[in-house]
């Protein structure tokens, strides 16, 4: 007999929400945490004045880590000196040529950050704007807010694959809350409330070390899952922003329930938990190991895509 997966809503009945909490208008979610004493207490984290930028590339040759079904970015010329030398380029004063190029992607096909209203349930997205507010583009809860607002504050990685000894977490390996809070004593930092966190899997690294076939094979990604205490933990901590090395920022299927990606209903759309998905964390990583330092300044602000469900960022953390 097929097993039964509960709906998220009902998984989710008795779940937390934020829905409410900084005004029936709100569009930011937990990013209201971050106010000027929170930048403040991340620019107090830097240490040494070294940056790393975390965006995987964009139309690598190799192909772009994507969602099974989407197409990875295609960057094409319009213009280069081919034109010129068949007598096609333009002609200015003067002489000069220039290149031109134009990109097809998915706003979620590189790292990037979710729209608070890009995956909902029973009909409300966050802060409870109903589900036909994303009709022919996102009028409520959509990627914009996020990106005029940015997103500065006190980050700290968490090296879930290094903590577990190895280079990437297997298909559909899970860690909660506790296994975070296990990882930082090891590493000796301390998650504190209103931080921006990065967890490392190792998995997109995967991406460009195997097959392409292999890599989307039964595809289900590592990562976080659900659990009430974990999502309790998320609520009384107050993490504005969760961000992490895989495409989806949980395991794919609940393994207890069977439901698909239920913390994008607990954690972003009853929280406003803000997603960012396919970061690159491996060169970070592997500096906090060496000299110890586990938190920094996180910086960071997707595109100003009007109505848009999702848009690309290249973060900066500041060491």
């Amino acid at each position: 007999m097929e097993k039964q997966v509960p709906g998220v809503g009902t998984l989710l009945n008795k779940a937390p929400k934020n829905w409410g909490r900084w005004g029936p208008e709100d569009e930011v979610g937990s990013l209201n945490f971050l106010t000027s004493a929170e930048v403040l207490r991340g620019v107090a984290a830097v240490k040494q004045g070294r940056t790393f930028t975390l965006q995987v590339q964009m139309g690598n040759p190799k192909g772009d880590p994507v969602w099974p079904g989407r197409d990875p970015a295609k960057r094409i010329n319009v213009l280069d000196e081919g034109h010129f030398l068949c007598g096609k380029g333009p002609a200015f004063p003067g002489g000069l040529h220039y290149a031109d190029d134009v990109m097809f992607m998915y706003l979620q096909g590189s790292t990037q950050y979710d729209a608070l209203g890009h995956v909902w349930c029973d009909g409300k997205l966050w802060n409870g704007y109903d589900a036909n507010t994303t009709i022919g583009g996102m009028s409520k809860a959509s990627v914009l807010p996020l990106a005029e607002r940015g997103i500065v504050g006190r980050g700290v990685l968490i090296d879930m694959a290094r903590h577990r000894g190895k280079t990437s977490l297997d298909p559909g390996e899970t860690f909660t809350h506790e296994d975070l809070l296990a990882a930082a004593k090891k590493q000796g930092v301390t998650i504190e409330k209103h931080d921006v966190l990065l967890l490392r899997t190792g998995w997109i690294s995967a991406f460009y070390e195997k097959d392409r076939a292999e890599f989307y094979k039964n595809f289900v990604e590592p990562g976080l899952t659900y659990t009430p205490e974990l999502v309790d933990w998320f609520h009384e901590m107050e993490i504005p922003n969760l961000v992490t090395d895989t495409i989806a920022n949980e395991v794919t299927i609940d393994p207890v329930s069977g439901a698909a990606l239920p913390l994008h209903i607990a954690l972003m759309s009853n929280l406003g938990i803000t997603f960012t998905e396919i970061a690159h964390l491996d060169p970070l990583a592997e500096d906090c190991a060496r000299d110890g330092q586990w938190s920094f300044l996180y910086v960071a602000a997707p595109l100003k895509v009007v109505n848009g469900s999702g848009a690309p960022v290249n973060p900066v953390v500041i060491k």
